[in-house]
């Protein structure tokens, strides 16, 4: 059964090459979260407090590989007692979060979020 969550754990660029290596991971991509303004440049978001959260989708199959897999995956990656910062990255937008979308029944898609 194919899932998808969001994970927001530092450079984003190290967390998709971590993600992309484990069984059962179909795809990933970077992208951001808690979006405050459209389509923003990696360097916009660098230099100014734009309020974004680098992220990286991970789309898998949650036969091979279930949700609490990833979650413990995710964990082995980030320090999450430190505030908007991971190792030698540190901004708001490298703060951690996890980002979820749920279906309701009656209710539709929403996206769900716990920042840590």
């Amino acid at each position: 059964m194919k899932k998808q969550i969001y994970f927001a754990g530092g450079c984003f660029w190290g967390t998709e090459a971590y993600f992309s290596r484990l069984k059962g991971v179909t795809r990933t991509q970077c992208g951001y979260a808690n979006v405050n303004t459209a389509n923003p440049a990696y360097e916009e978001v660098c230099r100014t407090d734009t309020g974004h959260a680098e992220t990286v989708l991970v789309e898998y199959d949650s036969i091979v590989i279930p949700t609490e897999k990833t979650l413990t995956e995710f964990f082995k990656t980030i320090d999450p007692t430190t505030k908007n910062r991971q190792g030698n990255d540190f901004g708001t937008q490298y703060r951690s979060g996890i980002y979820y979308i749920m279906e309701e029944e009656g209710y539709g898609e929403y996206m769900g979020y716990i920042h840590l």
